[in-house]
This record gives structure tokens, sequence and C-alpha cells, in this order.
């Protein structure tokens, strides 16, 4: 059986490699339900529903946690009842693997 991306680990992106096509974004997003394409393929972006500002922030702090354990840091804004996560690899100013590794990994934070 294939591993699942929010099994796999982050690994370090020094840069000089190439952002994934929108092709290969798309077949990474088919693994990924709920989050989306923007920016011509360049961002990964979901934004996240609570019941109020208090879930929202601790879902948020969970999502630092991670973020921090796997050394790849989202965008995130987020306010009463909501959070919108959105994620790219900077060095390489668009997408890559590890962003659908932690697009998977808090879409399990979120029980979703």
């Amino acid at each position: 059986m294939a591993e699942s991306l929010a099994q796999k680990v982050c690994t370090p992106c020094r840069g000089g490699v190439s952002p994934l096509t929108q092709e290969e974004a798309a077949d990474y997003l088919s693994q990924t339900p709920g989050w989306e394409l923007e920016d011509d393929g360049h961002w990964l972006r979901r934004k996240f529903k609570f019941a109020d500002f208090r879930e929202a922030h601790g879902f948020i702090d969970k999502v630092g946690q991670l973020a921090e354990e796997q050394g790849h840091h989202p965008d995130i804004c987020f306010g009463w009842g909501y959070a919108t996560v959105s994620l790219q690899t900077h060095k390489i100013k668009g997408l890559h693997e590890n962003d659908f590794i932690m697009a998977g990994k808090i879409s399990e934070l979120a029980g979703r």
C-alpha cells in the first residue's frame, strides 16, 4: 500500500529545484481533499471553520507546533470561527511535495 502524504516527513528544501508544474500539483491535490490550488498553482490554500475563536486559536496552535516539528511553515490567517492556511515553499516560489505533506498533516489535525 502506498504511503499517504500525511505519513511522510518534510525534507529540507534548500532551493535550486523547480517548483511543481500545475499538472504535478494537480496530481498531489487529489490526495489532499478540501485544499485548493491558487495563483496559477503557486499556492495551496484551505479555509477551516470552527465554532468560535477559541477553537480556531487552538487549531492554529497545533498547526504551529506541527510546522516547527516539520521545519515547514505555512502562512496563517485566523479569526472568530475560521482559519485559513496557505502553503508555498518560499525558497522556490512555488509548490513542492512538502507543501502537500503539510496539507495532509494539517487536515489530520483538523479531523478532516
